[in-house]
């Protein structure tokens, strides 16, 4: 099957982390996200492994926190010795409050506020990722008045394409993220955060964009920011000791996607750093990487009940399920590609084409069209493959219909690590 946390049993019925997702289903009821935790460590230490082994030192992956966000990630994370990358308040709030350590964790964000910055040093925030000068001058205010010494990095835009869907695309010079080198606006980051005096300035960040497949775009983007810190090295006198190479590496979501080996591809891209590092005659610095989607994405799924199925004669038949771009609002912004299932029926031939809709009122409300299933009949169990990533993070609250839970799935055993929402949560907050 796609990913070897899949299976079908004797029933014929879809599994996901060997448990049957039919009875997860009446258990649970749904909507229902399904998360697989054996799984998420397990690309954890891929990750970690890899950037030890091949990069060295203390150098290792942050946990991309807006791919997948509540107490039990940060839990995980924290017990297999990560970092986290956090990119508002909330998400701040949430590490925080699970008890993640904060001195591992980057704050970042184009826009922070005054009261962003000072509730991060508040909480005691490793490291802010500074965008702009604004930032620089108020967080150095803070940790003035704080009595503090704040360490920083640096986002710079390295001025890449990737060559993945614009919206998801970050390195390019006219990016809303970061300074520009080749503009000149990143020497005048670096000489105003050497000039702060409750600035520590220890290296620089990158991110060039996501569901990359190739490592060659990480590797330019290497050079680039080698290049970089050499140039800053011999223009200012710093040296950098951090290198964030971001996030970005793509993950199967359907046959045609290419699979990826993640330690390879790490591989690849160290040995690229650590002779660059040597032709330009600097210290190779710590370097960290980003991963969120790579690392939640295939240890997620999520279960509907299938509703309706109409044929429109001549044209098109639509699959409605229980959910939608409530749970699940990728294919509606960035016309995304999944692979579906009749869960009860996973043993069955896919001979249905159709188009899977969602319940809002709202005509975009899709999430697959020219989709092969099993089948389909009201009663039925959909699922939605590979929703680990930005499914929950991205859910909402539109047509005020409640959020799914989260149904965590380790050795075997399901617990639940968000409940619910009910009516009575979507109007706790009205006066």
């Amino acid at each position: 099957m796609l990913h070897d946390n899949l299976s079908i049993n004797k029933e014929g019925h879809l599994c996901f982390a060997g448990l049957d997702t039919v009875l997860l289903a009446k258990k649970y009821g749904t909507p229902l996200f399904l998360i697989d935790e054996d799984r998420v460590r397990k690309n954890a230490r891929t990750y970690i492994n890899a950037m030890r082994k091949y990069f060295g030192g203390d150098s290792g992956p942050l946990l991309a926190s807006k791919a997948l966000c509540f107490s039990e990630m940060y839990r995980i994370a924290a017990s297999e010795g990560m970092r986290t990358d956090i990119v508002s308040p909330g998400e701040l709030y949430i590490a925080h409050k699970s008890g993640f350590p904060m001195g591992r964790a980057f704050f970042h964000g184009n826009n922070k506020t005054d009261e962003d910055i000072a509730y991060a040093i508040e909480c005691g925030i490793g490291y802010f990722v500074a965008d702009n000068r604004e930032e620089l001058e108020e967080i150095n205010r803070v940790a003035a008045k704080k009595g503090i010494k704040q360490k920083i990095i640096l986002r710079l835009s390295p001025g890449i394409d990737p060559h993945t869907h614009a919206k998801i695309s970050t390195g390019k010079v006219d990016s809303k993220f970061g300074s520009a080198i080749e503009t000149g606006q990143a020497d005048e980051m670096v000489q105003l955060s050497l000039s702060l005096e409750n600035i520590a300035l220890d290296g620089f960040h990158c991110h060039i964009g996501s569901q990359i497949f190739e490592c060659e775009p990480f590797c330019d983007a290497a050079d680039i920011m080698l290049s970089y810190v050499a140039h800053v090295k011999e223009s200012f006198g710093f040296e950098a000791k951090t290198l964030n190479l971001g996030g970005g590496f793509g993950v199967r979501y359907v046959e045609e996607d290419p699979y990826i080996d993640y330690a390879e591809n790490i591989k690849k891209i160290a040995s690229h750093v650590n002779a660059k590092c040597e032709a330009l005659k600097i210290n190779k610095p710590t370097v960290l990487m980003e991963p969120g989607r790579s690392i939640v994405a295939d240890a997620g799924m999520t279960l509907y009940t299938v509703g309706t199925v109409k044929t429109i004669t001549g044209y098109k038949t639509y699959v409605s399920i229980d959910g939608g771009m409530t749970d699940n609002p990728r294919y509606a912004l960035y016309q995304s590609k999944y692979t579906f299932e009749i869960a009860n029926k996973a043993s069955e031939e896919k001979v249905l084409d159709c188009t899977v809709a969602g319940r809002c009122c709202e005509s975009g409300d899709l999430l697959g069209e020219d989709v092969k299933l099993q089948n389909a009949e009201r009663g039925d169990i959909l699922a939605t493959l590979v929703t680990g990533a930005y499914n929950y993070s991205m859910s909402s609250n539109y047509n005020k219909i409640p959020r799914p839970p989260v149904v965590m799935i380790s050795g075997g055993v399901d617990r639940v690590a968000v409940r619910r929402e009910t009516y009575a949560d979507l109007a706790r907050l009205d006066v």
